[in-house]
């Protein structure tokens, strides 16, 4: 073999190397993009801005609860109890935004609240039993699985005690305002939702806390030796998982005008598609934000787009599982 040829050789191997590491990083932005150009040309209507703001605006909430499964799954983890507590963050924060000038059936002699009340509300119940799922994982060594499944039920059985079992409105303008309101035309959810992505984001990649994430996610063991505290590392995972489902909750009970006990109802499993679609690996240790935020989207885009075309419910819950289960498939495909 001549030098030319040689040098030819490496060229193209070289070439497929970067081939292959572009599609790794970046398939399932190509996967949005290709979905975006087949939904513009099956349904014209899906491409006008206040259909793209509204997919976003359906997806703040999916994707605030997904931040959070996203970081307990790179811990080898699972939260199956994030829709549950959703729903006891919007009954407790909706009980606290109810208007003076109506008889509140939960605190009759209650004035009117600033927002900031039942937004501490919410994010405090949501923390509240996300550390609670990180003391029977970290410190009593229950099963992520077991351990948020029993939040799933427990909570949901609060927030029907709570709420005596039925919807609690008549909220005030302040609060309905972190749901329903705009800023420069930009709808509000979807400006907490940035936010939210942008300080996970900085939490994973540039703090030692986010450092000993993947630690713990990629190899345990290796990581205590190391000298990183796995149950810190653990009760602060699903502590903050369960703050952004609460903040969920309340953006969600703001959105709707009213916080009903069974909101959030199915809600873990698309947060579950959505960082798996994204690129979390269910191995632990790999995982990015901005992964799950794009599988969020796809989400959103295939419900979007499958609602214009007026295809039924059911075949939009086939379809999804479907992606769910590719997506695992990749998964497994390339970590082996």
């Amino acid at each position: 073999m001549t030098t030319t040829n040689i040098e030819e050789t490496k060229a193209k191997g070289l070439n497929r190397e970067w081939m292959n590491a572009f599609l790794k990083k970046y398939a399932i932005v190509l996967i949005l993009l290709a979905m975006f150009i087949l939904m513009s040309v099956l349904a014209p209507a899906f491409l006008q801005p206040r259909n793209l703001l509204n997919v976003v605006r359906q997806i703040s909430v999916i994707g605030l609860i997904a931040m959070g499964v996203t970081m307990a799954i790179i811990l080898t983890g699972i939260d199956l109890s994030s829709g549950s507590v959703l729903a006891v963050a919007a009954v407790v924060a909706a009980s606290l935004a109810q208007r003076s000038d109506w008889p509140t059936r939960m605190y009759p002699n209650l004035p009117e609240l600033p927002v900031i009340v039942p937004l501490a509300a919410g994010l405090v119940v949501g923390a509240l039993c996300g550390l609670i799922n990180g003391a029977l994982i970290a410190k009593f060594k229950i099963p992520p699985f077991i351990a948020t499944l029993g939040m799933m039920t427990a909570a949901r059985g609060v927030a029907l005690l709570y709420s005596d079992g039925r919807p609690i409105s008549t909220l005030t303008a302040s609060f309905n305002f972190l749901g329903q309101g705009e800023v420069l035309g930009v709808p509000f959810p979807i400006i907490i939702l940035i936010i939210m992505a942008v300080i996970t984001h900085v939490m994973l990649n540039n703090t030692r806390f986010g450092r000993h994430v993947y630690a713990v996610g990629g190899n345990e063991q290796a990581a205590l030796i190391s000298g990183v505290s796995l149950d810190s590392v653990k009760m602060k995972v699903y502590t903050y998982a369960g703050l952004l489902s609460g903040l969920a909750g309340v953006v969600l009970a703001s959105r709707i005008s009213s916080g009903q006990p069974g909101l959030g109802s199915g809600y873990e499993l698309d947060a579950i598609a959505s960082a798996v679609i994204g690129g979390t690996s269910l191995s632990g240790g790999i995982g990015t934000v901005w992964g799950t935020m794009v599988g969020a989207l796809i989400i959103g885009v295939l419900n979007n787009g499958l609602d214009l075309l007026n295809v039924s419910a059911y075949w939009q819950m086939i379809v999804k599982g479907a992606i769910i289960i590719v997506a695992i498939i990749i998964d497994e495909r390339k970590n082996r």
